[in-house]
């Protein structure tokens, strides 16, 4: 997993609530046995919209998505977050998220800040008159910022995700941390093992 500590850059304003795992990556591109490559088939269906703000050339590099509440509901597929991340996102702000898809969300990276629903409609505003405004999430302060002070807020974050992120650890890369004491393990195994009679 690759590191993270801050993200600068202008936010991609999709103030919906309820958006689910099917919106954001339809289940007919759940066949590849691939992670990657779902980057394309983002949003799908409402990006047929040529109006969807997605399609928007102005956000086309955000790295930092807003977002309504109940973000990532619906069925708990990993894809969803894989397609986030791909198309480039590496923030995702709202007001709440589904468990299982934040979780999906930590494994590989990609931050999810809750914010209020009235900061949100403020940094939505702010992104739609300035779609080029730039907001600095800090992992380490857990700070959301606009460049120009303007705004400051704190967001809450688990401490061992936040040590994850900061390290780049992602479930492997722990497991690995103990390979001595699984090696150990594995050596003494074999005493631990019932006899047979052969």
């Amino acid at each position: 997993m690759r590191q993270f500590n801050t993200t600068v850059g202008n936010c991609l304003p999709l103030n919906r609530a309820d958006i689910d795992t099917d919106q954001i990556i339809p289940a007919k591109y759940l066949k590849r046995i691939e992670r990657t490559g779902f980057g394309e088939f983002l949003f799908d269906t409402w990006r047929k919209d040529v109006d969807f703000i997605l399609n928007d050339s102005r956000y086309a590099s955000a790295p930092i998505l807003l977002a309504g509440p109940n973000f990532g509901c619906g069925s708990s597929r990993e894809h969803a977050p894989w397609a986030l991340d791909d198309h480039g996102f590496r923030v995702l702000i709202a007001p709440s998220f589904a468990d299982i898809f934040r979780n999906n969300c930590a494994k590989i990276g990609l931050l999810t800040v809750v914010l209020s629903q009235e900061d949100i409609d403020y940094l939505v505003a702010r992104s739609e008159e300035l779609p080029q405004s730039e907001i600095v999430i800090n992992l380490s302060e857990q700070t959301v910022v606009t460049v120009d002070g303007s705004f400051v807020r704190h967001f809450d974050v688990d401490p061992t995700l936040k040590t994850n992120f900061l390290g780049g650890l992602d479930p492997i890369d722990l497991t690995m941390e103990l390979d001595d004491n699984i090696t150990a393990f594995e050596e003494k195994r074999s005493e631990l093992l019932p006899e047979t009679l052969g």
